[in-house]
């Protein structure tokens, strides 16, 4: 059995995000902390594929039990999603021989950056190319597809993964600009009909801010991520035969980090949900 652990939640600063002082991030208990995102698959012979690598590894590891780890993934170079590469060489996890999947542009800038093309050279990793679109098996009943999507892509461009399993597949979409240029991008005309496009069951999406206007003195245009009141119009009320969309990569300020706001309760009255670290899913 293919199992899923969401190992964290939050958006790249984590929660509390460093230098904030507003109340979304004073006085947090053990409790309210929330890791970046990534995402922790045991396959069908018991062995680990890490997605994404963010500094927050250790905590990550323990949460998800630590399996014996084959291979990491990356999405894309944003500083939370990749910050913890370092972490495993000879330093701290001193791994050998782990396959690195990424697209080639992403690999282009681990082989051009010096403290990543090290690991590489002294055998950490191995760097496997994600094409876009075709399934690379990762391990006994576990495969993954790339598909890209508009992002920021300042170092970078930036994937989608789709993951299948057995009997189930998830898409784990942590980053996009918009809804309008991705879904244009694939040629689909909803939300919907791109996940049917896909043949996803799970679907744990961008749910970076609540409203366009969460960060103070700052348009939506300068900080890219579909607002969560717009992924909800766009959606309404689930229906039968949808996936289980699960919202994650949560802004320090998004009220949704609260399960007893209004916020959250919107999104749960719809039949949606909000990713909790732990949260485990089977494929």
């Amino acid at each position: 059995m293919v199992t899923v652990t969401l190992l964290g939640t939050a958006q790249d600063g984590g929660r509390p995000q460093p230098g904030c002082t507003k109340p979304c991030c004073a006085d947090l208990t053990a409790v309210d902390v929330r890791d970046p995102v990534s995402l922790g698959f045991v396959d069908d012979d018991g062995r680990g594929h890490l997605v994404e690598a963010t500094r927050a590894l250790g905590q990550q590891l323990l949460r998800w039990n630590h399996p014996p780890i084959d291979s990491v993934l990356l999405t894309h170079a944003h500083f939370g999603h990749v910050d913890g590469l370092g972490l495993f060489g000879r330093e701290t996890l001193n791994a050998r021989g782990l396959s690195l999947y990424a697209s080639s542009s992403m690999l282009n800038l681990v082989n051009a950056t010096p403290a990543w093309a090290l690991l590489v050279e002294q055998g950490v990793f191995s760097t496997v190319v994600l094409s876009g679109h075709e399934p690379t098996t990762l391990g006994p009943g576990l495969s993954v597809e790339a598909v890209p999507v508009p992002h920021r892509a300042e170092l970078s461009d930036m994937h989608a993964l789709v993951f299948r399993g057995p009997n189930r597949g998830l898409l784990f979409l942590p980053d996009h600009d918009r809804w309008d240029e991705t879904l244009t991008t694939h040629g689909a005309p909803s939300i919907r009909a791109w996940l049917t496009q896909l043949q996803v069951d799970i679907a744990l999406i961008d749910g970076t801010f609540w409203s366009a206007d969460e960060l103070e003195g700052r348009v939506q245009n300068e900080v890219p991520h579909p607002p969560v009141q717009e992924s909800l119009e766009r959606l309404g009320r689930r229906q039968e035969g949808d996936p289980d969309i699960v919202f994650v990569h949560l802004n320090h300020t998004n009220p949704l980090h609260d399960v007893n706001s209004e916020e959250h309760r919107e999104v749960t009255t719809l039949g949606w949900r909000v990713g909790e670290q732990g949260m485990t899913f089977t494929l």
